[in-house]
């Protein structure tokens, strides 16, 4: 567990209609690994590139007929932090036990298929790699796997 987080957040809110503006940033922000804390209440560990992003999230959202507001802020509580932390890493962890059931089920396919597997599982890796601030032991797992399936089979003769 690392020791207090610094965090930035987005206060939003965006009318109702059209939908196409609130599908967007969600998305956006789904890509980012936004946690959402309350209904129009996201949050990240606070860096260049996160408070960027969610500056740029911020000023779309008003652009749109919305409200944005960015905070700079730390969890008042180490347990709540740690709570919030924790469903991070859960939803990272998910993802990248998604990628090892892929590569281990292109594990028996032929060369051609295991590397076009491997070749869609290494851009899904880097993608969730991007949001995870606090790396877990199946990131490794993920990428020894994917690197596993990139190798041709070796034929014995």
């Amino acid at each position: 567990m690392p020791g207090r987080v610094d965090w930035v957040l987005l206060a939003y809110r965006l009318p109702r209609e059209p939908s196409t503006p609130r599908s967007s940033v969600w998305r956006k922000l789904r890509r980012l690994g936004a946690t959402q804390l309350v209904d129009g209440l996201v949050a990240l560990p606070r860096d260049p590139r996160t408070k960027e992003q969610l500056e740029w999230i911020a000023g779309e959202v008003v652009e749109s007929g919305g409200d944005a507001t960015i905070w700079l802020a730390r969890i008042g509580t180490a347990r709540s932090e740690r709570e919030v932390i924790e469903r991070m890493v859960e939803t990272i962890t998910a993802e990248y036990q998604a990628v090892i059931a892929d590569a281990i089920a292109a594990r028996d396919g032929d060369d051609a298929t295991r590397l076009r597997v491997a070749s869609r599982l290494r851009r899904e890796f880097h993608r969730i790699s991007q949001r995870d601030y606090f790396p877990t032991p199946a990131k490794e797992r993920a990428r020894r796997i994917v690197d596993s399936i990139s190798r041709p089979a070796l034929v014995s003769a």
